[in-house]
Parts: C-alpha cells; sequence; structure tokens
C-alpha cells in the first residue's frame, strides 16, 4: 500500500475519534512526489496548529544549477520560494477550504518579510532539495475527529499548494534568476566594504521610504526620490550579476547626515541600519548594504545593565558609586546609552549609528552655557561628542550620527551628508566654514578613549529558559517582548531585529548559551563564538532540535546584546 493510500486508510479509521487519536500522524508519509512529516501534533483544534514538513526531491524541485551555485543563490531562491508559499496560503478563502472547530484546516507558515536571510521556514539545500515548514490544523468537530476534513486537508490541499509554489516549473525563471542573482550581488557588495574603507554603500536608484515606520515595505508612491550619490562620494563596485553598481560610499570615520526635519535623515540612517543583511527584488534597498557588525544605539531608560564599563563616556557618580563596572536595574537615558555603546564594543562593531532623536540629548553633547552653569567638577558625564573621535582613532569604531540640532559636531566630523528633499549632498567644507565661523568655544577635555578590553564572565546558573515543568520556554511577545523563561526581556531598542522569527531564534540561541556556555569560565563574546560555531556545523536546529519553522538567521552580536539585556545575568 502507497503511503498516499495508507494515510487515506489512516485517517478514515479514526473518524470521529477523540482528538488525541491524530498522534497516529506522526511519522513520514511518502508522496509521490514530496515526503510529508508530521513532527508535532496538536493536542486539540484550539491549540497551536500541527507542526509539518514537506520535503521535495531535487529531481521535482528541478532547480537548474545556476539557481544552487552557491549559499548566496540559495538563500535567494528560498526567499522567493517562501513568499510565494506564504501568499499561496494567505490565499482568500484558504480559511474556509476545511471545516471544522476552531483553528481546523489552518495552513500557516512563518511570514517572509522584506529580508532575504536563512529561514527555516523553508531552505533550498545543496543539493536541490527544498524543504518547507510549516503548521497544519487537523481538522476536528468539538474534540471529534473529521476524517474526511483531514483528507482533504492532507491529502488534496496540501499537495495541490507544494505543486503550485515549489517545483521550477511552477514560476516565472527570470523571477528566481533574478531572486538568485540579487541576493549574490548584495553579498558582494558587502564583502567589498572592508577592502575600500567603507562602512556602507548606498546603490544610486535607491528606493528608501518605506510605507510607515511599522510597515516595512516600499513606499509605493510617485513622489518617492530614487536615492542619487553626491559626485565626491560616488564609488563604483563591480559585482558578478549587474555588473558594475554605482551609488554612494560611505567611509569610516565619523560621519554626520544634516538636514532639516522630514528630509530623509531617519530614512538614508535605517537604510543603512537594515544593510546589515539583504533584501528582496522589489524592496527598493537590494543594493544598499553595510558592515555586518554595524550596530544602532540608542538610549533605553528603564533596561537593566550588569558590570560594563561605562568609565570612559559617565565617571564620578554621586555616592561614589562605580562605573568600571557599572550595575543598575533600571538605567538612565544616558547611562543605558553608554552601556550600549561599551557592550558593542566587547562584542566587536566596526561602526555605531545614532539617530539624535533617540538619543539621550545630556549623553550626546554639552554646550558652552551648560558647562559655565555646572562645572565639570559636578558633572559625570563627558558626552559623545568628546569621545566620538577618539573612538575611531584608538578603538578603531566609526560613527554615523543623524544630527538636526547639535552643532557642535561639526567640529569632529569628518563627512558631514545634507539630505534635502531626500536628495543628498556632500556639505563637509561649508560645514568646516561655519564651524570655522561660529567656534562653539567649549571646554573639551582629553583627546583619547580611556577603555581597556576586559571580559564579563557570566556566573553558572544565570541564564536559563526553564519555566515550571518545562525545560525552555521561549516565546515572542507583541512589541518585541521575548519571553524567556521566567523572565521578560524588551528587544525593542534593538531596531536592526527585522523580524520575530530573529528574535526568536536569539531566545532560542539564549537558551542554548544557557543549557551547555555558561560555565562560570567563559566571557560574553566566548559563549556568542560557542552559539555561532554550533549553528555554523548543523544549522539553526543546533538551537531548537524541535525542526520547527518559525526561525531566522541572526548577527551574534545581537545575541550578545540580548544576553546583556537579561535581568538574570549575574557577571562574575
Amino acid at each position: 500500500m502507497s503511503d498516499p493510500a495508507r494515510l487515506d486508510a489512516t485517517l478514515r479509521r479514526i473518524d470521529g475519534s477523540g482528538y488525541g487519536a491524530y498522534r497516529v500522524l506522526r511519522d513520514r508519509w511518502r508522496f509521490p512526489r514530496f515526503d510529508l512529516h508530521v513532527d508535532w501534533v496538536q493536542g486539540d483544534p484550539f491549540a497551536a496548529p500541527s507542526r509539518v514538513r514537506v520535503v521535495v526531491p531535487p529531481e521535482v524541485a528541478d532547480l537548474p544549477a545556476e539557481l544552487l551555485a552557491g549559499p548566496s543563490r540559495r538563500i535567494g531562491v528560498a526567499a522567493a520560494l517562501h513568499r510565494a508559499f506564504a501568499s499561496r496560503v494567505g490565499e482568500p478563502g484558504m480559511d474556509r477550504e476545511v471545516d471544522g472547530s476552531g483553528r481546523s484546516g489552518a495552513i500557516e507558515v512563518e511570514p517572509p518579510g522584506q529580508a532575504v536571510t536563512l529561514h527555516t521556514a523553508l531552505q533550498v539545500h545543496a543539493d536541490g532539495s527544498v524543504e518547507v515548514r510549516f503548521r497544519v490544523g487537523l481538522p476536528a468537530r468539538g474534540r471529534r475527529i473529521l476524517g474526511d476534513e483531514a483528507r482533504r486537508l492532507l491529502l488534496e490541499l496540501v499537495p495541490e499548494i507544494v505543486e503550485d509554489t515549489i517545483p521550477h516549473s511552477a514560476h516565472d525563471p527570470a523571477v528566481l534568476r533574478a531572486a538568485a542573482e540579487i541576493s549574490e550581488d548584495q553579498d558582494t557588495l558587502r564583502a567589498a566594504l572592508p577592502a575600500l574603507g567603507l562602512i556602507a554603500f548606498v546603490a544610486d536608484g535607491a528606493r528608501l521610504p518605506r510605507a510607515s515606520g511599522r510597515d516595512d515595505r516600499p513606499l509605493e508612491s510617485e513622489a518617492v526620490v530614487p536615492f542619487a550619490s553626491p559626485d565626491s562620494l560616488r564609488t563604483r563596485i563591480a559585482v558578478p550579476n549587474a555588473g558594475e553598481i554605482v551609488g554612494m560610499g560611505i567611509p569610516e570615520g565619523v560621519t554626520l547626515v544634516v538636514g532639516g526635519g522630514y528630509h530623509g535623515k531617519s530614512t538614508l540612517l535605517r537604510a543603512i541600519a537594515t544593510g546589515i543583511r539583504n533584501h528582496a527584488p522589489g524592496d527598493g534597498r537590494e543594493r544598499v548594504v553595510s558592515r555586518t557588525d554595524v550596530v544602532k544605539v540608542r538610549a533605553e531608560d528603564g533596561r537593566a545593565v550588569e558590570a560594563v564599563d561605562i568609565g570612559p563616556f559617565i565617571d564620578g557618580l554621586p555616592g561614589e558609586r562605580p562605573t568600571g563596572a557599572f550595575r543598575t536595574r533600571n538605567a538612565s537615558g544616558s547611562t543605558s546609552q553608554a552601556a550600549a555603546i561599551m557592550e558593542a564594543l566587547e562584542i566587536g562593531c566596526s561602526a555605531l549609528l545614532v539617530d539624535e532623536d533617540t538619543a539621550a540629548t545630556n549623553f550626546m553633547i554639552r554646550d558652552r552655557r551648560m558647562q559655565a552653569l555646572v562645572p565639570g567638577d559636578r558633572e559625570p558625564i563627558t558626552p559623545f561628542v568628546d569621545r566620538v573621535r577618539a573612538l575611531h582613532r584608538d578603538v578603531g569604531t566609526s560613527s554615523i550620527l543623524v544630527l538636526g540640532g547639535s552643532g557642535d559636531y561639526l567640529d569632529v566630523a569628518d563627512l558631514v551628508i545634507a539630505m534635502t528633499d531626500y536628495r543628498a549632498e556632500d556639505v563637509t567644507a561649508a560645514a568646516r566654514e561655519v564651524a570655522a565661523a561660529h567656534p562653539t568655544g567649549r571646554a573639551v577635555g582629553s583627546d583619547d578613549f580611556p577603555w581597556t578590553p576586559s571580559e564579563r564572565v557570566p556566573v553558572r546558573g544565570c541564564v536559563s529558559a526553564a519555566k515550571g515543568r518545562r525545560p525552555r520556554r521561549v516565546r515572542v511577545l507583541p512589541g518585541a517582548v521575548l519571553e524567556f523563561g521566567v523572565e521578560r526581556v524588551d528587544l525593542s531598542a534593538l531596531e536592526q531585529l527585522s523580524t520575530d522569527a530573529e528574535r526568536r531564534a536569539i531566545g532560542h540561541a539564549l537558551a542554548l548559551a544557557g543549557e551547555r556556555f555558561v560555565d562560570g569560565s567563559r566571557s560574553i563574546p566566548e559563549i556568542v563564538d560557542e552559539v555561532s560555531r554550533a549553528v555554523a556545523a548543523d544549522g539553526l536546529d543546533a538551537i531548537d532540535d524541535r525542526r520547527s519553522g518559525d526561525l531566522a538567521a541572526f548577527r551574534p552580536i545581537d545575541v550578545a546584546a540580548a544576553l546583556s539585556r537579561l535581568r538574570t545575568l549575574r557577571i562574575r
């Protein structure tokens, strides 16, 4: 008996039985053109749908060799297939194809988002096979199995969706080829940045505005101004498929992005911040890239800080509170921003991105008048403006800052880009003339960055995702909050995290770290390196062996940032 026939017979046999009888489906079912794996069966029709996988063999997927030539191309193709699968299961009326109570008949896949990155929802393997992980709501009336509806779901709908979205023949070949080539070109652009001395690159013709602050899709409007590089910053980079790409290169050092309100300053910075990962064709930012280790930092009132050396920025707090290993359960704007910067330096970032709209004013600047009113011996904060050049010179970390009201930074800038009506202009020479003509008269302290890197070593047992009888509880809640065991970790300030799949994966990475690597002897960078090695060896399943389809690739630097925000963290 073939497996579809066996599955048909099984569903007929358990028709009308209690919902628990669905557990017999946990198996691999061999269909003529794919394998269906039922990995986990939900407890009732109102619970989270059952986890299933479809593995389509190379001869059925029939992806041309050119689409499989390297990880960049495979990830690009996988993202295109993921979008097609998600679009198909989200078609109007799909939720009515199968009858039943609760979530009966639901077919759900993790949303793909605008980023193109490794995702467990859909993977194209090197041999040309395709694996799709999704969820199905096994049908029931009340708690009684609806066998006929289950047969409709598993024997008709699922095969139909797979055939409509996975084989190469189901797609316009040009669409898949473009997905592969654009992904490969973006990785090539990004890899070229360090040798060119660049932090980021924004291609001419890029369309940067987004639909809204909560919608990362491109703004569809005739008023959108395609990006064009100033002549002085124009850079040419050769890529394998599109040939030579021309755009604005932002060099290492201290860069200011200035201009009036609503003229595109923050939009440009946001594009640079998201340039750490590739984007899908049509996103508008397909050729906007930045080094993978640039970090956007901001003030974050109320966060926990554990044993962070914020001394380069804040020293001499009232009550002689030490800042060489600063601890607080309720950080202020200035202490939280100082901590975020030092944590980024600890894990090794090449550049900081700062928007003054989300920064602590007293951390960023202290003008002449305030210096006169509050003498230096009563002010524990050394503002960022007095450290930013030394940060680059002594540590090698560049800065890109969006400013609209802090003209004192003109004295320390290597490059000044003005945004006017979303058009970029190099105004560095004019900025220097303004700085010379209008001296601030500020008193500036020592021109160095007084920091010696030191290791923070978490104590054993302080990182645990256990909750009650569950050895691991990891969920993403609304508002970018990570439920981690008995704790809730606010990740909303980590603005470069683009999806819940990425946040969820970071939660599981922390859980793995706590279970295997937080042993009282490894530092935070060492712990993060161990997690990265595990993922490099075994993929994202290394952090969650349930073969779930709701995880996306993450940066080690973001794992460290999330760990630093865990309120149970204790440093030896």
